[in-house]
């Protein structure tokens, strides 16, 4: 039996850096054009007291860990840039403007085409796999299951 060293290069922490940087690839598409193309919505799951994150604070009392946002029909001023992106969105008939760094990120879902991106969470010790309740932003149908066909997860763990 041979141990492996633990890597000097920090792999997982670079592929988890690459994997978001197509969230802001497919963010900043979005907003260069206008809109969504075709049928094309996205579910973004984040930590709501991720360093960077900004969202009205009766957000954060009602999703105190983890929140999943819809941007299909009813967002406005999507900016993106390389750290983060904002977005506008309404929950309860209430206009808010949410800003998300991507290290907060910890799902991406287009259940137009069944591609789901999942990545560690950033947060630190406590956080474990637990449940939440979506957001229910105005105007956006539930999550539909997939079979997970199209399914990226990123859970590096070392072997000790």
């Amino acid at each position: 039996m041979s141990d492996m060293p633990d890597s000097l290069i920090p792999y997982d922490e670079i592929v988890q850096e690459a994997l978001r940087a197509v969230v802001g690839r497919v963010l900043n598409t979005v907003a260069e054009s206008g809109g969504l193309p075709g049928e094309h919505h996205f579910y973004i799951t984040f930590k709501t007291h991720a360093p960077g994150v900004d969202i009205p604070q009766r957000l954060i009392e009602r999703f105190p860990d983890e929140m999943t946002i819809v941007l299909q029909n009813r967002f406005w001023d999507l900016v993106v840039d390389q750290q983060k992106f904002s977005v506008g969105l309404s929950f309860n008939q209430v206009p808010s403007k949410l800003v998300i760094p991507y290290s907060a990120i910890t799902g991406f879902h287009d259940p137009a085409v069944n591609f789901e991106l999942r990545f560690q969470a950033q947060e630190g010790p406590g956080d474990g796999p637990g449940g939440h309740d979506p957001a229910e932003n105005d105007g956006t149908p539930s999550a539909e299951q997939q079979d997970g066909s199209n399914v990226v997860a990123v859970d590096f763990k070392r072997k000790k």
